[in-house]
């Protein structure tokens, strides 16, 4: 999966960058986003085409633990804001002109059929892993498998852009989990306010993961083993979302806290989906800047949203569009006649 990139090409390409009529570098973010849409598809001239916003929702059996300030039935019910387009990653898709797709990946409710909602339910919700694997082997690997498939079918549009994601009250509990798993950082570190805690409901949530990760301390630290003990039927499918669209050589947009930590099991699954990710923003959730930082990553915006649902690849889109715009059309010092600097 990972770009074979002949140096002559990133040369190329920065040549292209340094060339345009402006000093070096002063496009800042900018600069980086281009050289690294080019590098992805391996021109000179690249085009965004098709870009694509896909919403994964589950439900999540921990979050019947207490962890959340949202009653579970939230899931379901914001499923069906986003289907009457009234939502925040509604307005923002609308606004930007990318395509906007709704994926049940194991929500605890039974909607009717719709056009704008793919069926891939996995089950009405995840087990609680206070006390048990949030999923069994087999589920996870399904998970794996329908992430794959929309976003093969989405590779049939042309789409060359892609963004994920999610809605699952409880779902900060299990990527605080998976985090803690996979970096070795203790999960309080890990662990924030999610939907608005106040400060006794953010203790209980901290004391029942602790208990959760005590509970499974024997389990296996394989990354698809910790997915299926803690993670969600949201974060497993958007895992195996990010690993297609990498194979697809598609843009990886990645949105705050959940969706950096499915994007954190792709990379321990396949280390290359790092060259096609765009880290959108950093959340306001207390775990998305640590681990960013393990990532060495810098997102494009701080903007302190923790919304989820892609809000943040939808807001930071305009920014891929402007690099991808510079690098096309701006002049060169040579075309527009401008003495470069001395």
């Amino acid at each position: 999966m990972s770009i074979a990139i002949p140096e002559t090409l990133r040369r190329q390409l920065q040549d292209k960058i340094n060339n345009k009529t402006k000093p070096l570098g002063a496009l800042g973010k900018l600069e980086k986003l281009a050289l690294q849409v080019g590098l992805i598809q391996q021109t000179l001239s690249p085009k965004l085409i098709q870009p694509h916003l896909v919403v994964f929702a589950a439900s999540h059996g921990i979050a019947r633990d207490g962890v959340s300030a949202y009653p579970t039935e939230v899931t379901h019910q914001m499923v069906l804001n986003f289907l009457q387009g009234g939502a925040a990653i509604n307005v923002f898709t609308r606004q930007h002109g990318m395509a906007l797709q709704l994926v049940d990946a194991g929500v605890d409710h039974d909607f009717a059929p719709s056009e704008n909602l793919i069926n891939a339910k996995i089950n009405h919700g995840t087990r609680s892993f206070l006390r048990e694997p949030a999923m069994t082997p087999e589920e996870c690997q399904t998970c794996l498998q329908k992430g794959a498939e929309i976003v093969q079918e989405i590779a049939k549009t042309g789409c060359n852009v892609i963004g994920f994601g999610e809605m699952g009250i409880g779902n900060t509990s299990s990527a605080s989990a998976l985090m803690s798993q996979l970096l070795g950082i203790p999960v309080a570190e890990c662990v924030g306010r999610g939907t608005g805690l106040d400060e006794a409901q953010f203790a209980h949530k901290v004391e029942v993961l602790e208990q959760a990760l005590a509970f499974h301390a024997s389990a296996s630290a394989d990354p698809l083993t910790v997915l299926q003990t803690f993670g969600g039927f949201e974060i497993a499918m958007m895992c195996g979302a990010f690993l297609a669209a990498a194979q697809q050589r598609m843009i990886l947009l990645v949105d705050g806290f959940i969706a950096s930590v499915a994007f954190l099991c792709a990379g321990q699954l396949d280390a290359s989906v790092m060259e096609f990710a765009v880290f959108c923003h950093q959340s306001d959730e207390k775990g998305h800047a640590r681990l960013l930082s393990a990532l060495s990553v810098e997102p494009l915006l701080q903007l302190n949203m923790r919304l989820g649902e892609g809000t943040g690849c939808a807001v930071a889109y305009p920014l891929l569009q402007s690099a991808v715009a510079f690098l096309n059309e701006m002049a060169s010092f040579d075309s527009a006649q401008v003495s470069r600097q001395s």
